[in-house]
């Protein structure tokens, strides 16, 4: 089952804090905000750190964007925390500034469509609007991670086409020129750009 275009499935669970504290959040929590949820198989493992904190590294721009980066693994807290408490130069991810959610129970990634074999969760990643509707989402599997700027340019489209009302056309970048959603003004983008595609 597909969530573009549907309401994000809520939850409440316990996860990390950017201060290591312990605390129950839902999605409800940031109302208002973008969301950027993603998924990862487990703590202490190989590619997950590199995505955690390639994530931690962009979280300004994130902010800048009144958006909210939010990870979940099926491990608890306590392992996230000890995760998190474990120096990058021996595996671990250190201080990263963003919550990580406990699916022990793994109803959150069933929720998503991401636990692969009942047992972890596959890198999916949700990107949910202000209206708690999601706006975007990509599974990979477990061996590759994601490229964090594609996260960004794709949350800049969601944005542009929230404040401006227009299409975003493929290899769309912040500067572009979007087009109007009519043939008219698909017809009037590819006279325009039709060579840059």
């Amino acid at each position: 089952m597909g969530l573009v275009g549907k309401q994000a499935p809520d939850f409440k669970a316990t996860a990390v804090m950017p201060d290591n504290s312990f605390k129950e959040i839902s999605l409800k929590d940031y109302e208002g905000k973008y969301i950027v949820l993603f998924f990862y198989p487990l703590d202490f493992t190989f590619v997950c750190p590199t995505e955690i904190i390639a994530f931690d590294h962009k979280l300004d721009e994130f902010k800048k964007r009144n958006a909210e980066v939010i990870g979940v693994s099926i491990d608890s807290q306590f392992t996230h925390l000890a995760w998190k408490n474990t120096p990058v130069e021996k595996g671990g991810i250190g201080n990263i500034q963003y919550p990580l959610i406990a699916d022990v129970s793994k109803q959150i990634s069933r929720d998503y469509d991401v636990l692969f074999n009942d047992s972890v969760a596959l890198r999916g990643l949700f990107i949910i609007g202000k209206d708690g509707i999601v706006k975007h989402s990509t599974v990979n599997f477990l061996d590759f991670g994601r490229n964090i700027d594609e996260v960004l340019r794709t949350l800049d489209a969601i944005q542009f086409v929230d404040e401006h009302g227009e299409a975003c056309p493929a290899n769309w970048k912040p500067g572009k020129p979007g087009m109007k959603p009519t043939p008219e003004g698909v017809a009037e983008y590819l006279a325009e750009h039709a060579e840059e595609l």
